[in-house]
């Protein structure tokens, strides 16, 4: 399975803004050692939101996404995966983020656990919420 960003942050910080299925999910995966898998991308926006003051942290930035590498799998941007990024359908969220990380799931065949309303309601990528 892959998580989207605020994902990520919710599961470290406030996991209590997880919806049921997420939560159900996440700790199934967890029991049968199923990797979670994050996109290189979530990295990026995490580092970005850190930085704009928009997520507070307990350590410092570098400590914080050492801590996300070592719990979750991180999926590079491969060519497919760019590929399959800009072929998403007009009613998909525009965001380039969120573009790499709904096509890293796709590529990977992994549902994507995101809060995203416009991702889940475009219906092109398998979500968990």
């Amino acid at each position: 399975m892959m998580v989207d960003t605020q994902i990520v942050f919710w599961m470290a910080q406030v996991p209590g803004l997880l919806s049921e299925k997420a939560r159900e999910a996440i700790d199934d995966a967890r029991l049968r050692g199923d990797a979670i898998c994050i996109s290189d991308k979530t990295l990026w926006e995490l580092a970005m939101m850190i930085q704009r003051g928009i997520v507070l942290v307990k350590t410092t930035p570098r400590d914080f996404l050492l801590e996300v590498e070592k719990y979750f799998r991180v999926l590079p941007i491969t060519g497919a995966i760019a590929e399959r990024s800009v072929q998403f359908s007009p009613r998909f969220p525009r965001d380039p983020a969120d573009r790499i990380i709904a096509a890293t799931a796709l590529v990977h065949g992994l549902p994507l656990i995101t809060a995203d309303e416009k991702i889940i309601a475009s219906g092109e990528v398998p979500c968990i919420w």
